[in-house]
């Protein structure tokens, strides 16, 4: 009995993680949309990201690089942090998915923290900015990818062999060390090429 019951034990934790990351993620780029669509529409306009030179999200919304598929990428945000909104809001309601539905949510993650990583690039070392609404875009994909990545073997949501879990199980539970990793090289990536700290200390 108590082994059924773990098994139906609803995620609480990763599930309202999953939320407030999809949530926070919508909300930045739902605010660079409507920033973009001022843009357009007010010549002059200056977005409310418009810190600095170095901080700011005009380049990055005006560059070819913002509008990657030939419309701008913050339609892709908007649209795609619906899923992990979805997904959360799903697990909390008590839903199990098939293991096809997790490896396609995390081949649309893995989509996800790859383009966060070009845009990072493009972002620092062709434009030379840092936008902030695109900087809080990044401090959630990182993680949904990391702590989804593992996860789905090590609870058993996608079946391997006992070997294989017990090693997700062990990676699952360093999720937050490769966040941090991931965090550290953009920071110290993005201080070497534009040396944000100084920017800052500047400001302050």
């Amino acid at each position: 009995m108590s082994s059924d019951i773990s098994v139906t034990k609803r995620p609480v934790g990763f599930a309202i993680f999953t939320i407030v990351a999809g949530v926070i993620g919508w909300f930045a780029s739902f605010e660079l949309l409507t920033e973009y669509i001022k843009t357009l529409q007010q010549p002059g306009y200056v977005p409310n990201c418009a810190v600095s030179i170095l901080v700011t999200c005009g380049p990055n919304m005006g560059s070819w690089q913002g509008s990657l598929f030939g419309f701008s990428n913050t339609i892709l945000g908007v649209a795609a942090f619906m899923a992990p909104i979805f997904v959360g809001v799903a697990l909390l309601a008590g839903a199990r998915f098939a293991p096809w539905f997790w490896r396609v949510y995390q081949l649309g993650l893995l989509g996800g923290v790859v383009f966060v990583f070009w845009l990072f690039s493009q972002s620092v070392y062709s434009l030379g900015t840092l936008c902030p609404w695109c900087m809080v875009v990044w401090s959630v994909t990182i993680p949904l990818w990391w702590f989804s990545a593992f996860r789905p073997y090590a609870v058993g949501d996608i079946p391997v062999g006992a070997g294989t879990r017990r090693l997700f199980e062990q990676l699952s539970s360093w999720a937050w060390v490769c966040v941090l990793v991931s965090f550290l090289v953009i920071a110290f990536l993005a201080q070497l090429q534009l040396d944000w700290l100084a920017e800052f200390s500047r400001a302050s």
